[in-house]
């Protein structure tokens, strides 16, 4: 791996992960476009860029997560709820789904599905009737996280409309959604450090720098899509995001059909 290539891959990673269009989706695409070698070391930089967006999701919400701890313990809770679905798919089909998703083969389904999510929670977000967030918000949000676990499609993007469509007010929903962030990118982080522990290779010097240099990137961009993805849901306004998902599925096709994808 080439130290512009892991600037690249964490500045996708960081935007992505938490920007309503699929890092899991971009990441394939572009390792797939660039033919990354990571040299045996892919799980160790999946960790690392991991850990890049948790310093950016801990930085912005440190507020809301040390809140968390404070009794009665009501947004944890509802945190637990929404956290179980994601758990149990990544637990019981994480395997089955890597192997058919793998070098994606149907990114161009999951783009499409996203943009056309985003624009049923952009309409959503604006003629829904509001209502406090509770438990029926926070079950909705976790399952359409877990769905999100098939790459293409996005988290941030499926929390987020599932959550104004349940009729919650859209900061909270925002708020929240980022704070669900937390335990699926830890548990991923956790998950691969484990991987790395049973059958990683030696990291060499110059690999190390890449991986710090593709951290630093994604903790740096994800700090940036969290304050865009702030102000896009306060406005209710995800057709941006909706027409580039929309041209990207389309461009998934096209690679597919040249043998790219």
């Amino acid at each position: 791996m080439q130290i512009w290539q892991a600037i690249v891959l964490g500045t996708a990673q960081g935007l992505t992960e938490f920007l309503p269009v699929s890092s899991s989706g971009h990441l394939v695409l572009l390792q797939e476009i660039m033919d990354t070698d990571f040299g045996g070391n892919a799980l160790f930089f999946d960790v690392m860029l991991h850990l890049g967006t948790l310093i950016a999701v801990f930085f912005v919400f440190w507020k809301e997560i040390v809140g968390l701890l404070r009794k009665p313990f009501r947004r944890l809770l509802l945190l637990l709820l929404a956290t179980l679905p994601a758990a149990a798919a990544g637990l019981l089909l994480g395997e089955q789904i890597e192997r058919a998703f793998f070098g994606g083969k149907y990114l161009a389904f999951g783009f499409a599905f996203t943009a056309a999510l985003l624009l049923v929670g952009e309409g959503a977000a604006r003629r829904a009737k509001r209502r406090p967030f509770g438990a029926g918000t926070a079950a909705c949000m976790g399952l359409m996280q877990a769905v999100a676990v098939i790459p293409g499609i996005s988290r941030s993007g499926s929390t987020v409309a599932a959550g104004v469509c349940s009729g919650a007010e859209r900061e909270e929903v925002a708020s929240f959604s980022f704070l669900m962030s937390i335990p699926v990118i830890l548990g991923s982080a956790l998950i691969g450090a484990k991987d790395l522990a049973v059958g990683g290779t030696a990291i060499a010097a110059g690999d190390m720098l890449c991986m710090l240099v593709g951290m630093a990137c994604a903790a740096l961009s994800g700090f940036a899509a969290i304050r865009v993805m702030l102000r896009a849901i306060g406005k209710g306004n995800f057709k941006w995001f909706s027409l580039y998902l929309a041209l990207l599925s389309v461009a998934c096709v096209f690679l597919s059909s040249y043998g790219i994808l």
